[in-house]
């Protein structure tokens, strides 16, 4: 079951489910931005000697360009991300802010298409319409 990509899947849903509760109590009475930096700095105080003490370091100069080139534009993807998650979650309810960022799911369907020619049934194109059916409902204002 730990080899599945759904058993990670689900876990990951649950951390990042956690992530919203803990980071809109955390960033109370603290800019967003900075409370970004903490975090980041936090799951590099954590990661790297989990990576270590787990035998998966290797030398980072050994990987090709291209690696290279597509982790630092995802890491740049990720810190525009927190950045602008933190701050909707200091103005927003964490219900409605974590929802509307989820609308991630239907880009990562799109973008999968467009750029890595995946290809989507009908039934997963109707559950992605679903999930930005809910997107907006949860996003207009009442």
């Amino acid at each position: 079951m730990t080899g599945d990509w759904f058993f990670w899947a689900a876990l990951s849903a649950c951390f990042a489910a956690l992530t919203a509760i803990f980071a809109k109590v955390g960033i109370q009475g603290i800019d967003s931005d900075f409370a970004t930096l903490i975090r980041t700095v936090l799951i590099t105080l954590v990661l790297a000697p989990f990576v270590w003490l787990a035998g998966k370091w290797s030398n980072p100069l050994s990987l090709p360009g291209r690696a290279w080139l597509f982790l630092s534009l995802s890491a740049l993807a990720t810190g525009a991300s927190w950045l602008c998650y933190f701050r909707a979650l200091q103005l927003g309810d964490a219900s409605k802010v974590a929802p509307v960022d989820k609308f991630s799911l239907v880009l990562v369907a799109l973008f999968a298409c467009l750029f890595l020619g995946e290809r989507l049934s009908l039934r997963e194109w109707l559950g992605l319409a679903l999930v930005a059916a809910g997107v907006l409902l949860l996003a207009l204002k009442r």
